[in-house]
């Protein structure tokens, strides 16, 4: 792919990513040694991070997908969270990682961690590829974190801009005026 306007700067190369994924799976499998998770990953962004995550990932373990929405097509959070896409099963007793690409404000991740605490699981963490923790305005915990980077909007692995961009192996920081 051609370099577009829009891509302004590497923030995280493919390299980095492969690494910090394989010390996720690593810790994750030693947290929950002897155990069975659940790995939750919220749609569409987290889809890439999970497949590489769930690789990693030495302790047997299960997984479901939930499609949450606060962006629509835009950049910034519309402040309104919806379900668009709920699990499959049950997850009462379970041990369930949430598995993110991205908490930014935190708005979406605290929704659906209240929505998912009603259901019951034995343990509930996050996983997230990247945080931004000059954006969050709740009080969420991420348990698992790739990469904090500052408060710039990034596309690449399995994150967009407008459905554009998820396919790049890395990540970028975005010029919005150029999308």
């Amino acid at each position: 792919m051609s370099q577009h306007p829009a891509l302004v700067e590497h923030v995280i190369t493919r390299e980095q990513i492969q690494t910090r994924v394989r010390e996720l799976g690593a810790q994750i499998s030693a947290d929950y040694a002897g155990r069975q998770i659940k790995l939750t990953c919220v749609l569409k962004g987290g889809f890439i991070f999970l497949a590489d995550l769930i690789r990693e990932i030495t302790i047997p373990c299960s997984i479901d997908f939930m499609v949450i929405s606060s962006y629509g097509t835009g950049t910034q959070s519309s402040g309104v969270v919806r379900i668009l896409k709920d699990l499959d099963g049950p997850i009462e007793d379970l041990d369930v990682i949430v598995v993110e690409d991205i908490v930014d404000s935190g708005l979406t991740l605290s929704y659906l961690l209240r929505n998912l605490k009603t259901r019951k699981p034995a343990t509930l963490e996050v996983c997230s590829l990247l945080a931004k923790p000059a954006r969050l305005e709740n009080d969420v915990t991420c348990r698992y974190v790739g990469f904090e980077i500052p408060d710039t909007f990034v596309v690449g692995y399995g994150l967009d801009a407008a459905e554009q961009f998820r396919e790049l192996p890395d990540i970028w920081s975005v010029d919005e005026t150029k999308l």
